[in-house]
């Protein structure tokens, strides 16, 4: 088969949940991420994309009716680029380019748009429609923000606890301490804060209106301030909302082809994908499922931890980024310092359908700043899978 490589990523800022982009509709957001990936690739006629494959993981509001293809029209592509929409919750993004990558590689299509966009701000509040009609109950509304709703009672009640309550069982099992967890976030905040004074996001982003960088970054976030924060899902757990990602808005596109594509593109490629992996288990454990899902991207690419220069884990909840850190050393990862060296999503946010897209593009990028050839973007799942890709930098390939 062919070779399937990234060309360009891009992404908006991402805000804070009822932040600046509270207003922006999640069809909008994604074709600004969009406009904005082709913006780094103007010889590409638009009608030259085979596909727009994008990914969300509500589909409930505003972003419904195959968000990839309103986004598509919505950014101006011709009618004629076809366009679906993938859900696998928070690695739907990731999903949709491995799915493009596939695309790529079977020769059904030479550049393949991916991405992917979350509004949690407006996602809606549903209700349950009565099997008949006029009912004497009162009806709930139920908020699809984040997390189980609706649920099938056959469901086994332990896989549908909520997903703070996973991660407090995943740090019992692991033994993750509050002071590691609020460390790791402090890090976080510091290291995304940097990166945008050093100017590394500013090709990466495309500002939204007035926003142009990420709105949830905390450049005085310090331990006394975490240490006092309330615990969220337990009376004495471990997990607040200072260690844990918080609900954003934003979107993230990348551009895909194979090798023949750079003359329609008008540029060379950065990176090409050398494996994918996916990973599922026990829905409660769904933090831990970035460690086999790396590994096994990994065994695809056929290269070992050792190689690795450069980690984008996404931050979900610090505790779970810590878990599948510490099992990635005991595999070979040579030094902890190399995943998310320019911050992770309890600093940028986590718009659960766009999270995907941004790491992938992140990686790219710090690849070339790190001269770095090999790298791994990870996310954790809801309903207990996850995701990984490998990406090779070109520059630095022999």
């Amino acid at each position: 088969m062919r070779s399937a490589f990234l060309y360009s990523a891009a992404r908006t800022p991402f805000g804070k949940f009822n932040g600046a982009l509270a207003d922006v509709r999640p069809d909008d957001l994604a074709a600004a991420a969009i406009t904005g990936v082709l913006g780094q690739t103007p010889s590409l006629d638009p009608a030259e994309v085979d596909e727009v494959v994008w990914g969300n993981a509500n589909g409930a509001g505003e972003e419904n009716r195959n968000v990839g293809r309103m986004a598509a029209l919505l950014a101006g592509l011709p009618t004629s680029v076809p366009g679906t929409t993938v859900n696998r919750l928070c690695g739907s993004s990731l999903d949709a380019v491995m799915a493009g990558s596939r695309t790529i590689e079977t020769g059904d299509g030479d550049i393949v748009l991916a991405g992917g966009v979350e509004s949690m701000t407006r996602a809606p509040w549903v209700l349950p429609k009565p099997s008949r009609p006029f009912p004497a109950g009162d009806a709930t509304a139920v908020s699809t923000t984040l997390g189980w709703r609706l649920v099938n009672p056959a469901m086994p009640k332990a896989w549908t606890v909520s997903l703070g309550e996973c991660n407090e069982q995943l740090q019992e099992r692991f033994g993750i301490s509050r002071e590691r967890q609020d460390e790791f976030a402090i890090r976080s905040h510091r290291l995304a804060r940097q990166a945008w004074e050093d100017g590394f996001y500013d090709s990466l982003v495309t500002p939204i209106g007035a926003l142009a960088r990420d709105e949830g970054i905390r450049a005085d976030s310090n331990i006394e301030k975490l240490a006092g924060l309330k615990p969220s899902f337990r009376p004495n757990g471990t997990i607040t909302a200072g260690n844990a990602s918080p609900l954003s808005d934003g979107a993230s596109a990348v551009v895909l082809g194979s090798e023949a594509a750079a003359t329609a593109i008008g540029h060379g490629p950065v990176a090409q994908i050398l494996g994918r992996g996916a990973m599922a288990l026990d829905p409660q454990n769904f933090g831990y499922a970035p460690v086999a899902a790396a590994n096994r991207a990994l065994a695809r690419a056929g290269i070992t931890w050792d190689q690795v220069g450069a980690v984008e884990l996404n931050e979900a909840f610090a505790v779970q980024s810590l878990v599948c850190i510490d099992v990635w050393l005991k595999e070979g990862l040579h030094d902890p310092e190399i995943v998310n060296q320019r911050g992770g999503a309890i600093a940028i946010g986590h718009p659960l359908g766009a999270s995907g897209g941004r790491i992938l593009g992140t990686l790219a990028a710090v690849l070339k700043e790190r001269r770095e050839r090999y790298g791994v973007a990870a996310i954790c799942i809801g309903v207990g899978q996850g995701l990984a890709v490998v990406l090779e930098n070109l520059e630095v390939a022999t």
